[in-house]
C-alpha cells in the first residue's frame, strides 16, 4: 500500500466516523430531547436543514481537526497504544469544542441533559473513529514486521560498529522495515567492514545526491566518537530533506544523560531525529498569531510610519525604505524591509555590517536603531510569509557562505522562516562581524531545539523590554 493511498483511508474512514457520529447524536437528541418516537425520527431528518449542514460539516470538522494536530503526517509506523492515547485526547477536545459551539443552544429539560449529549457524542466519535484504525494501523505494522513494507535506508559509516548495527538489522525479528540499500565511508580511507555485505555508495561527500538518487528515507548513522562531528552536518541535511528521518547509535554517556528515548522494547535503542521542530498544531498556531499580530501592528503603527517616513526623508537624499536581499526558510532568498537608516548607497564599495559608530549611519537613523523602529516595517514581511515574529534573524549569503565554512551546521537555521526578533538577539544583540554572528549562532541553536509557543512568547516581552530600557547592543 503507498502512502497516498494509506492517508486516503485514514482519512475515509474519519470522514465515516463523523457521519455516523453526527447520525447516531442526532437521533439520540430527538429521542431524549424533544420524546420524539424513533418511527418519526426519518421524516424530522427529511424536514430539518440542520440535519444535511450537519452531515456536511462534520466531516469537515473532524478532519481538518485532526491535519490540525498533525495525525496525518506520519502515516506509517504508528503505535497501536499511541492511537490509542492520540484518539481518545483529540476526540476529547473536539468533542468540547463541538459541544459549546453547537449543542449548548439545545433546549433542554435538564442541564443533566447536556452531559448525556457530550457523553454519548464522545463515546460514539470515539469508536467510530478508532476501530478503524487501530484496524488499518495494525495491517500496517504487520507488514512492515513481515518485511512487506519498508523504508529505503543508508547506513553511515563503514567501521565494526556499523557491521554490528547491520547484523542488528537484519537478524530482527519482527522486523524494524529498514530496506538497507547501501552503506556510505566517512573517507576514503575509513575502515571498510561492510564490504561484503552492502554496497557503498560513496562517501560523505557525496550523500546529498545518493539520497536523492534512492529515494532514503532513513539514515543509520554509526560513527564513534572520532567521527561524531560529522552529525552535525548529518544534522543539517536531514533539515534539507523533510522526509529524512536520522537514527544515531548512542553512546554510554547518551544513555546515562537521558538522550536515548524508544517507545519500542523489541528494537535496538536509536536516537532519532526528525525534521519538525514544532508540532503541527503548534506550527498552525505560530503562523496564526504571526499574521494576527503582524496585520494588527500594521494598522496601529501607520501614524508612525508617517512620521518615521518624513524623518528619514529630510534626514538625507534617497528612499525611504531600504530592500536588501536575505535568505530565508529553506534557503529562499527575499527581500527585507526596512526604514532606511543610512545614507543611500551606503553598499557600493561591497557587503559591510554596520557598527556602534558607523559613519554611514545618519542621526535620525541612529535615534530609529536605538528603538529598532528601522526595523517594524518587517511586519509587512511577516504578513506575506517570508518571516515569522521569532526565529533567527536572516542574514545576506554573503555572511552566510563564510559562516558555513567555518560552521557546517549554520544550515540548520534555515529550516525555520527567520524573525524580527531571536533569543539570539536578546540574549546577544546585533552582530558587527563573522565572529560575533557566529558567537549569537549557539543562541539561535538553542531556540531552535526549544522551540514552543511559551518560548516566542517570553523572547517578544524581553524584547520589548530590551527596546524600552535601551540596553540591546
Amino acid at each position: 500500500m503507498n502512502k497516498r493511498r494509506l492517508l486516503f483511508s485514514y482519512i475515509f474512514f474519519d470522514v465515516l466516523a463523523a457521519i455516523i457520529s453526527w447520525i447516531c447524536l442526532y437521533v439520540y437528541r430527538k429521542i431524549v430531547g424533544e420524546s420524539l418516537s424513533f418511527s418519526s425520527i426519518g421524516a424530522a431528518m427529511m424536514a430539518d436543514p440542520t440535519f444535511f449542514w450537519g452531515l456536511l460539516l462534520c466531516p469537515a470538522y473532524w478532519v481538518l481537526l485532526h491535519a490540525f494536530i498533525g495525525y496525518y503526517n506520519k502515516v506509517y509506523r504508528k503505535s497501536r497504544m499511541d492511537e490509542l492515547v492520540t484518539t481518545f485526547s483529540i476526540t476529547l477536545f473536539g468533542v468540547l469544542i463541538f459541544f459549546f459551539f453547537f449543542i449548548l443552544d439545545d433546549i433542554v429539560t435538564s442541564p443533566r441533559d447536556y452531559i448525556k449529549y457530550m457523553l454519548f457524542l464522545f463515546a460514539v466519535q470515539f469508536i467510530t473513529t478508532y476501530i478503524p484504525r487501530v484496524c488499518i494501523t495494525t495491517r500496517i505494522n504487520r507488514r512492515i514486521h513481515n518485511g512487506q513494507i519498508g523504508f529505503n535506508t543508508l547506513i553511515v559509516g563503514s567501521d565494526e560498529k556499523a557491521l554490528q548495527i547491520y547484523d542488528t538489522v537484519m537478524q530482527q525479528k519482527p522486523s524494524t522495515g529498514n530496506f538497507l540499500i547501501g552503506y556510505v565511508k566517512v573517507d576514503d580511507n575509513a575502515e571498510d567492514c561492510l564490504t561484503e555485505h552492502l554496497v557503498c555508495l560513496g562517501t560523505l561527500e557525496r550523500l546529498p545526491d545518493i539520497i536523492e538518487q534512492n529515494h532514503i528515507e532513513e539514515l543509520i548513522v554509526t560513527l564513534h566518537n572520532g567521527q561524531r562531528k560529522h552529525i552535525e552536518t548529518l544534522i543539517a541535511l536531514a533539515r534539507d530533506h523533510g522526509n529524512l528521518t536520522l537514527r544515531v547509535t548512542p553512546q554510554q554517556q547518551d544513555v546515562l544523560l537521558g538522550t536515548v528515548k524508544t517507545s519500542s522494547v523489541m528494537y535496538e535503542p536509536l536516537i532519532a531525529i526528525t525534521p519538525e521542530y514544532l508540532p503541527t498544531w503548534q506550527r498552525f498556531i505560530k503562523r496564526g498569531f504571526d499574521i494576527l499580530f503582524s496585520f494588527i501592528a500594521l494598522i496601529l503603527l501607520l501614524p508612525l510610519y508617517i512620521v518615521l517616513a518624513i524623518g528619514v526623508k529630510r534626514s538625507s537624499p534617497g528612499p525611504v525604505f531600504y530592500k536588501q536581499e536575505r535568505i530565508g526558510y529553506k534557503g529562499k532568498p527575499f527581500n527585507i524591509i526596512k526604514f532606511r537608516s543610512m545614507r543611500d548607497n551606503a553598499e557600493e564599495s561591497g557587503p559591510m555590517l554596520s557598527s556602534k559608530d558607523d559613519t554611514r549611519i545618519t542621526p535620525f537613523g541612529k535615534f530609529m536603531r536605538q528603538y529598532r523602529l528601522d526595523e517594524t516595517p518587517q511586519f509587512f514581511n511577516v504578513l506575506i510569509g517570508d518571516m515569522s515574529l521569532v526565529g533567527p534573524r536572516p542574514e545576506r549569503q554573503y555572511y552566510i557562505d563564510q559562516i558555513s565554512e567555518r560552521v557546517p551546521y549554520y544550515k540548520l537555521l534555515l529550516g525555520i522562516r527567520p524573525g524580527i526578533t531571536s533569543w539570539g538577539q536578546v540574549k546577544f544583540g546585533y552582530a558587527e562581524n563573522v565572529d560575533e554572528m557566529i558567537e549569537r549562532l549557539r543562541w539561535d541553536l538553542l531556540y531552535i531545539e526549544n522551540m514552543s509557543i511559551q518560548m516566542d512568547i517570553k523572547i517578544l516581552i524581553y524584547t520589548v523590554m530590551i527596546v524600552l530600557k535601551k540596553e540591546g547592543k
